[in-house]
């Protein structure tokens, strides 16, 4: 059945001015920012022992982060490590085979791998043998489904791929590729040091298409400096014309005091807030007229990806790595910085590389930090998991799985929700909490009000969090 949810967003550029605040993306539930140091290799192959005793066995999903990049773009606020050195992706790719032979075993071998992705940084800095090791390696430690459905996927940069490196990543078995564009106006890849014609871009998607990957995504981003609405459309008009099969389009976020290279973007740059809207407002208007499926939290789809139809089935999942179609699956990080979701636990890898490395050169399992979530976490982060991809929550579903009063437990949550109520963000009936079509670009404000940690005292530093628009 086809949810209402489905129908696209309503803009109202007032209504987003006025909710255009700091909030968290909800790519996990308690956000990032909860996760304590105290957390250690323990606490982490104790999650794992639980996760194995499922009756059913769970799916596994592999994410490996490659750090290095050869130049800085301005905008990133990823962690990753500018070298222009290859030298140093050899001893990375043989500690993260370190790592994840100390990982594996921990898991039940009837236990599939259906999605494997590659993120950074720059995953292709690394060589297509390179890459190839790690798949092949990864496929030996833990057991790959051969199902035709298993999401094997890359990031690329577009700057440093060739035909013959595609052919070579799908003959390892990689069936998706995510390439960033963020925009092809010279003016504005000028100003955020990412010089990327467009010729050898569509170069590229096509190569991809030409080797067999089912799917490709292109990342766009709207609110950089310099961005105009002309050169913006022209941006979307091009890539509308290669077809990718998904597209995220996302918010510039202008956080200097956090990521050190945007001190390098002039603050006199960047868009008002107003043009930023109008920026969003325009990629919505092409996109949608040329046939994609606003998903949600910046993402399309075009309604035969395997991302409108998990929401469709209301199968749609969110994590680290944005939405997913694999709900069921225990995430499995590996490599510096990489977050992990096994069970009802997180962790995360140390950020600077010298730790991580120590940790592994030491035999040790790398966590710098994490939490074993409690009742009201697990309660909470599937009620904002359901907003976040189905754009609905059914109190009576949440209340036969979790045995509780909604209405009860929710008191002080729906009381914040009536703000939202009034302006005709979200409706409440008997048994059914759903984003209008006018609320459905500010799903994070709506999950905001579900998020116990935002409402304690001291509340949570707003700093830490992007703009929700």
């Amino acid at each position: 059945m086809v949810l209402a949810m489905i129908s696209e967003p309503t803009f109202d550029a007032a209504l987003l001015r006025r909710y255009d605040r700091p909030g968290p993306r909800y790519t996990s539930y308690p956000t990032a920012p909860q996760f304590q140091p105290g957390y250690g290799g323990k606490q982490r192959s104790a999650a794992a022992r639980r996760s194995n005793q499922d009756p059913i066995p769970q799916p596994l999903s592999l994410y490996v982060h490659v750090p290095f990049c050869t130049s800085p773009c301005f905008y990133c606020g990823c962690n990753r490590i500018i070298t222009r050195d290859q030298n140093r992706a050899a001893p990375y790719v043989a500690r993260l085979l370190r790592e994840a032979a100390m990982l594996a075993p921990q898991f039940d071998r009837d236990r599939e791998v259906m999605q494997l992705h590659f993120g950074g940084g720059t995953p292709n800095f690394l060589t297509p043998a390179q890459l190839a090791e790690v798949i092949d390696s990864l496929g030996q430690q833990f057991n790959f489904s051969r199902s035709p459905q298993r999401d094997f996927s890359i990031e690329l940069d577009p700057r440093h791929v060739d035909d013959d490196t595609i052919a070579a990543l799908a003959r390892a078995g990689i069936n998706r590729a995510s390439l960033g564009v963020q925009d092809f106006d010279p003016q504005v890849q000028e100003a955020v040091n990412r010089i990327q014609p467009v010729a050898p871009t569509l170069a590229v998607i096509e190569s991809c298409r030409r080797h067999g990957l089912r799917s490709i995504n292109v990342d766009l981003i709207y609110g950089l400096p310099r961005q105009t609405p002309e050169g913006f459309a022209r941006t979307l008009d091009i890539v509308i014309g290669a077809r990718p099969d998904r597209l995220a389009v996302y918010s510039y976020a202008h956080m200097p005091q956090l990521f050190r290279p945007q001190q390098r973007i002039k603050a006199a740059d960047l868009p008002s807030p107003e043009a930023k809207l109008a920026l969003l407002e325009l990629a919505i208007a092409k996109l949608t007229a040329a046939g994609y499926r606003y998903i949600g939290m910046d993402h399309f789809a075009l309604p035969d990806d395997d991302l409108a139809r998990a929401q469709e089935r209301g199968d749609l999942h969110r994590n680290f790595m944005g939405y997913t179609t694999h709900a069921d699956c225990d995430l499995i990080g590996l490599g510096v910085s990489a977050i992990s979701q096994v069970a009802d636990s997180y962790c995360q890898s140390p950020r600077e590389l010298p730790a991580w490395e120590a940790m592994i050169d030491a035999g040790r399992i790398p966590v710098w930090r994490g939490l074993d979530m409690d009742a009201d976490d697990r309660l909470r982060a599937h009620v904002i998991q359901q907003l976040m991809c189905q754009g609905e929550v059914s109190m009576a579903a949440v209340e036969d799985r979790f045995g509780i009063n909604f209405s009860d437990y929710f008191q002080p949550d729906l009381e914040r929700l009536q703000a939202l109520v009034a302006d005709d963000l979200v409706q409440i009936g008997p048994d059914l909490i759903r984003a209008t079509a006018r609320g459905r670009l500010l799903l994070r404000v709506l999950c905001a009000c579900f998020d116990r940690y935002l409402h304690q005292a001291p509340p949570a530093a707003p700093a830490r969090f992007s703009s929700v628009v």
